[in-house]
C-alpha cells in the first residue's frame, strides 16, 4: 500500500458538530436491499471450516454484484437526501475549498514548473515558464499538462511524472478511474509533441531516465484469471524502455520468475552514475542492488535480506549516501565508496532518539526527525558535520528540503491541524552561517488559525504505554461531555500521522467539533520498534491504543460515546472495523473507509500478500489463524448486538484494497444489526483507493459523512447555519 497515497485518502474523511441532541435517527430508517445468504460457501483454513455466506460479492464482474452495488447506493443516497442540512454543508465546504492553490516550483531544463489549481478544478494542472525570461510572476506562463482534459468526468488523473536529465523529454503516468494500473505517455518537453505509442499495464512504478535514451519502469503481468481489479499480482518486474521501440521489445532487467519479488523499484542517481534497484517481498524491508552505469559492471547485490530497509539518498564523487535502519531502528546514514557490500559501509550520520528521514539538495543533507510526531530539520554537509538546526515557522509538519545538487534555494511546506499549508523558501547560508527562510505563498483559504487551539497530550493505553494524542478545536470549548468528536486513526505499515491541515476538518471545527488524532502503535512515529509493536501477533495493541484514546476523551470531558465518531481509511478502515466490533458501545458513529476487513482472505487479492509482514496470514500457522479470526471485522459481526450507525465507504475501481472487503462487511452488518442505527455502504463509482479523486467527488464524500454523523448524533439542524 503506497504510504503517501494511504495517508492522503485517509485524511479526506470528516464530520461535524454541536447542538442539543434529540435522536432524529429513530425517525428515519433504511430499507436495505436483499443480500443473498449462501450457506454453502465455506472456506477452509488449516483444517478449519469458516462460513463465507457473502463470498459471492468478491466477484466484481458478476451482474448480481453490480445490481447489489446499484441498490445499496440507492438506499444510501435516499437516506442522506432526507437529512435537511446536507446542502448547507455542501455549500460551506465548497466555499472553503474554492481558493487558488500553487505548489513549489521546480526546474527541469530551461523551464520552471509548478502545480496549480484555481480552486475547484477536478485535478491540479502542471504549469511552467521559461526560467531565464521571466521578469515577474505572470510573465511567459503556460499550461504544460492539464489533467482536467484527460476525461470528461475529471476522473483520469496525472499519477506521476519524470523528466530526462536535461529536461528535454518527459514521461508521465495517468490513472483512469483511480486504478493503480497506469499508462505512460512520452513527450518532447519543449514542443509538447507526443513521441510514441502509450505504454500500458504499469503498476507501482516510478520512471527513471537513463540519459535521453529511455527509462526504467516496473509492472506485473496482468492477472490471467479473474478480474484485473482483484486478481493476484505477485511477481513485479523491472523493464527498460528504449525510446522509439515498441513496449513488447522492452528488456527485462530484474524480477519475474528468476528473482521473484512482489515490489521492485529503480532510480538513477542525479550524477547518472548508479542504477539503484530496491526489491522487496513485503511492504517492510528490502534488498539493495547497485550497478555502475558509467564504468560498467554487473548489477550487484550489496544489501541482502528483507528484514531491514535500504535506500540511496544521493551520490557525490562516487560516494553513495544510504539511509538504513540496519543496526539503527530510527535510521542512520551510511556511506559506500562506490559499490561495496553493506559490511564495509561507514556511518556518516548516526541514529538519534527519534526516527529520521534524510533528503538532499544544494550539496547538503537534510535530516527530518519526528520528535513526538512533530518535525525537526537539521542540516549536514556530506562529511556528516552538523551545520545547524533550522528554525521552523512553528510546531507542526514539514515537507520538502530536497532538490538538485545545483539548487541552493530549497522549498518546503509547513502545516499543522489549525494552519493551512504555507509555502516557504530556504536559501542556504555559507557553511558557518544560518540559512534564510522566506514565506513565499500564504494559503488563501478563508480561515483564521488564531480562533483555534491544537494541543498534544499523552494518555496511557491498556498496557500502560504512553501514546501521543493531538486534540484540535475552536477556542472557548467547554469540556462538558457534549462536544461532537471525530477520532481518526491509522496504526500500521510504519506510517506516521503528523499534524496536518484538512479543509474538511475546518468545517468540523468551526461548528464546535473536536478533532482527535492519536499516534498509535503500528505507525512509524517512534521508529521501527513502534511499528513492530503493532504487527502480527501484537496487532491488538493498535486497537487497544485507539480504544484508550476514546476513553481518555470521554474521561476528560471532551466528548461522550453518544457524541463520538470513529474514522479511518485502508489499514485505518481495519482499525475502525475491528474496534466497532470489539467495542460496539464505544461510539455513536463509525466510518470504516476502503478497509482491509476480511483478515482471512486479504492476501488472496491483488498485491495483498505483500501486507503479511504487518498482518500475518491465515495460512501461516494455527496461532496466527486463530488470532486473525479473533478480530477480523467480517468474521466478528454478531447477532443481538447494536452496532454504531455505520457508513462503510469504498470505490468500484479500488484495486489495492478490493471493495469486496467493504461489501461483505456491510452485508454482515445489515443482516445482524440489532437496533435502528443504520448500517449503510457508500460505493463511489469510477474511483479507486483515494488518489486522483476529482475535487467534487472528495467534497461530496466529506459532506455525506458530516451529515450522516450529525444526524446520528441527534442533530436536527446545524449549530451555525
Amino acid at each position: 500500500m503506497s504510504r503517501n497515497i494511504l495517508i492522503s485518502a485517509a485524511l479526506a474523511s470528516l464530520l461535524f458538530s454541536c447542538n442539543v441532541p434529540k435522536k432524529p435517527s429513530s425517525e428515519m430508517t433504511a430499507e436495505y436491499p436483499h443480500t443473498r445468504y449462501d450457506s454453502s460457501d465455506v472456506k477452509s483454513y488449516l483444517g478449519h471450516e469458516v462460513p463465507d455466506p457473502f463470498g459471492w460479492l468478491e466477484d466484481d464482474r458478476s451482474d448480481e454484484t453490480a445490481e447489489w452495488v446499484t441498490l445499496q447506493n440507492a438506499v444510501t443516497q435516499d437516506y442522506l437526501n432526507q437529512i435537511p442540512y446536507r446542502q448547507a454543508l455542501r455549500d460551506r465546504l465548497t466555499a472553503l475549498w474554492d481558493y487558488e492553490k500553487i505548489g513549489a516550483p521546480f526546474q527541469e531544463g530551461a523551464y520552471t514548473y509548478f502545480y496549480y489549481n484555481d480552486g475547484l478544478q477536478s485535478q491540479y494542472m502542471l504549469k511552467r515558464y521559461a526560467t531565464k525570461k521571466r521578469e515577474n510572476q505572470n510573465d511567459e506562463e503556460e499550461v504544460f499538462l492539464d489533467p482536467n482534459t484527460f476525461s470528461e468526468e475529471g476522473t483520469t488523473s496525472l499519477a506521476g511524472i519524470s523528466f530526462s536529465p536535461d529536461g528535454s523529454l518527459v514521461a508521465y503516468q495517468i490513472s483512469e478511474g483511480g486504478s493503480d494500473w497506469r499508462k505512460v505517455i512520452v513527450m518532447n518537453a519543449v514542443s509538447k509533441e507526443i513521441l510514441e505509442d502509450t505504454l500500458v499495464d504499469i503498476k507501482f512504478s516510478g520512471l527513471a531516465w537513463r540519459g535521453n535514451e529511455g527509462f526504467y519502469y516496473s509492472s506485473y503481468d496482468a492477472p490471467k484469471a479473474g478480474s484485473a481489479l482483484s486478481g493476484i499480482t505477485d511477481h513485479h518486474k523491472l523493464f527498460f524502455h528504449l525510446l522509439g521501440k515498441p513496449q513488447t521489445e522492452d528488456a527485462l532487467i530484474f524480477g519475474g520468475s528468476q528473482t521473484p519479488r512482489r515490489y521492485v523499484g529503480a532510480s538513477i542517481t542525479e550524477d547518472g552514475q548508479y542504477l539503484v534497484i530496491t526489491a522487496a517481498i513485503s511492504t517492510t524491508g528490502n534488498e539493495l542492488y547497485l550497478q555502475d552505469l558509467k564504468n560498467g559492471g554487473a548489477l550487484t547485490l550489496v544489501a541482502p535480506g528483507f528484514e531491514k530497509e535500504y535506500g540511496v539518498v544521493t551520490s557525490e564523487n562516487g560516494m553513495l549516501y544510504i539511509q538504513t535502519n540496519d543496526g539503527a531502528p530510527n535510521n542512520r546514514i551510511m556511506v559506500s565508496e562506490g559499490i561495496q557490500p553493506k559490511e564495509v559501509w561507514a556511518e556518516r550520520i548516526p541514529e538519534g532518539k527519534f526516527p529520521m528521514s534524510v533528503g538532499s539538495g544544494g550539496g547538503r543533507l537534510y535530516a527530518s526527525t519526528l520528535e513526538h510526531a512533530v518535525s525537526k530539520i537539521d542540516e549536514y554537509d556530506y562529511n556528516g558535520s552538523h551545520l545547524q538546526t533550522i528554525t521552523l515557522p512553528g510546531i507542526g509538519s514539514v515537507s520538502g528540503f530536497y532538490g538538485k545538487r545545483s539548487d541552493h534555494q530549497l522549498y518546503f511546506t509547513f502545516t499543522n491541524a489549525i494552519t493551512p499549508s504555507n509555502l516557504y523558501r530556504y536559501t542556504q547560508g555559507e557553511k558557518n552561517e544560518p540559512g534564510v527562510i522566506e514565506l513565499r505563498l500564504k494559503s488563501a483559504m478563508d480561515f483564521d488559525p488564531s480562533d483555534y487551539v491544537s494541543e498534544q497530550v499523552f494518555y496511557a493505553s491498556l498496557d500502560g504505554t504512553k501514546i501521543p494524542l493531538t486534540i484540535s478545536y475552536k477556542k472557548g470549548l467547554q469540556r462538558n461531555g457534549k462536544n461532537q468528536t471525530i477520532l481518526y486513526g491509522y496504526g500500521g505499515f510504519n506510517i506516521s500521522l503528523t499534524p496536518s491541515f484538512s479543509t474538511s476538518y475546518t468545517v468540523w471545527m468551526e461548528q464546535g467539533g473536536v478533532l482527535a488524532i492519536p499516534n498509535i502503535r503500528g505507525g512509524g512515529e517512534y521508529g521501527e520498534a513502534w511499528h513492530l509493536a503493532g504487527t502480527q501477533l501484537q496487532k491488538k495493541n493498535v486497537f487497544e491504543d485507539f480504544e484508550a484514546a476514546a476513553e481518555y476523551l470521554i474521561a476528560e470531558g471532551y466528548t461522550s460515546s453518544s457524541h463520538l465518531a470513529l474514522s479511518g481509511g485502508s489499514n485505518g478502515g481495519l482499525l475502525v472495523g475491528a474496534v466497532m466490533t470489539r467495542r460496539p458501545d464505544l461510539a455513536a458513529v463509525a466510518f470504516p473507509a476502503v478497509g482491509v476487513l476480511d483478515m482471512l482472505r486479504y492476501h488472496t487479492f491483488t498485491a495483498g500478500a505483500g501486507w503479511a509482514y504487518d498482518y500475518g496470514t491465515a495460512e501461516d500457522n494455527e496461532e496466527m489463524f486463530q488470532y486473525l479470526r479473533s478480530y477480523s471485522p467480517v468474521h466478528n459481526v454478531k447477532e443481538d448486538v447494536c452496532y454504531p450507525a455505520t457508513m462503510v465507504t469504498t470505490a468500484d475501481h479500488d484495486d489495492r484494497v478490493v471493495p469486496a472487503h467493504s461489501f461483505k462487511f456491510a452485508a454482515a452488518l445489515q443482516a445482524k444489526q440489532n437496533c435502528s442505527a443504520p448500517t449503510l455502504i457508500r460505493i463511489e463509482t469510477n474511483a479507486g483507493h483515494g488518489a486522483g479523486k476529482p475535487t467534487a467527488m472528495v467534497i461530496e464524500e466529506a459532506i455525506d459523512k458530516m451529515a450522516f454523523a450529525l444526524w446520528n448524533m441527534g442533530y436536527t439542524k446545524l449549530p451555525n447555519p
